[in-house]
């Protein structure tokens, strides 16, 4: 079974993120071959636009810690001991996620239950993200482990929101996410996939040509916003984030308690972790969020 399915339909290119028992997380090989499937569909005249989503109960819980870029021992290769290196490594692997910005067919996102950290580096390099009205969306490693290597929630929801949910690492229900612009719109859970579909099936009524001149234009528009320069950057300050005091204590409770352990310990003090977009956040004794 692939990683990541790939099925042309109707116009439409189709890929799933297909490792649901890891909750979709993103390895080294799953961004090469995402990639490669987007160019591909790129290249297809029978494409009109391309719908990423994931398998399972999640669109993508974020980078896959665990799949690192396979090593060839026999040579003197970068690892990840310098910030050069760490820059390196970070931008080889921000390259294979920039296909969805670069290449020239429309990209919808199709967000459902939790899409955090690098979920939503590629959810929001997408050019429509629509998402469940109870998805889960969040960047909890600014919490003690780094910042975004791709860097979009600036241009779709503007810097105080941004800052308010990157300083903190708090999460955004899919309809809250729509009211501040982050997501373009959000439906019920059971209507998602219509609602997709449905898109797509207005694209593919357009000439591809067509819809690559659209998207241009306001992809080049974010560009003299200094958008894609940004990406790269953001690698930079990825890999400053990475020298903190709170990312190394991360890594040794990870290498001596494990993964699941140490994320336990990093969002535990932060109650239910909830941000609330409109009304007070009154919280209890635990953090969580008192309902009205």
């Amino acid at each position: 079974m692939a990683d990541v399915e790939v099925e042309v339909d109707r116009g439409r290119m189709r890929l799933t993120l297909n490792r649901p028992e890891k909750r979709n997380a993103l390895s080294y090989e799953v961004q090469r071959l995402l990639s490669e499937a987007l160019w591909d569909a790129d290249n297809d005249r029978d494409v009109h636009s391309v719908i990423l989503r994931g398998a399972g109960q999640d669109f993508c819980a974020g980078y896959d810690l665990a799949g690192a870029a396979p090593r060839d021992r026999d040579r003197n290769l970068r690892g990840a001991s310098s910030i050069d290196d760490d820059i390196w490594q970070l931008e080889r692997q921000q390259r294979f996620r920039m296909a969805i910005f670069d290449m020239h067919k429309p990209v919808i996102a199709q967000l459902h239950g939790r899409c955090l950290a690098g979920g939503t580096d590629i959810a929001f390099l997408s050019d429509m993200v629509i998402a469940a009205d109870d998805a889960v969306i969040a960047f909890p490693p600014a919490r003690d482990l780094g910042s975004l290597p791709n860097q979009m929630w600036l241009y779709h929801c503007g810097p105080q929101w941004a800052k308010r949910l990157l300083l903190t690492g708090d999460s955004i229900t899919g309809k809250e996410a729509q009211e501040i612009g982050l997501v373009m719109k959000s439906v019920p859970a059971d209507m998602l996939e219509a609602e997709v579909e449905g898109l797509a099936d207005r694209l593919s009524m357009i000439d591809p040509d067509l819809l690559t001149t659209q998207k241009r234009v306001v992809n080049l528009g974010l560009e003299l916003m200094g958008a894609r320069t940004l990406q790269r950057l953001a690698c930079e300050n990825d890999a400053r984030g990475h020298r903190a005091k709170a990312a190394e204590t991360f890594r040794q409770n990870a290498a001596e308690k494990g993964l699941k352990e140490a994320f336990r310990e990093r969002d535990g003090k932060f109650g239910d972790g909830r941000v609330r977009v409109n009304g007070p956040e009154i919280r209890d004794a635990n953090g969580n969020l008192v309902e009205d």
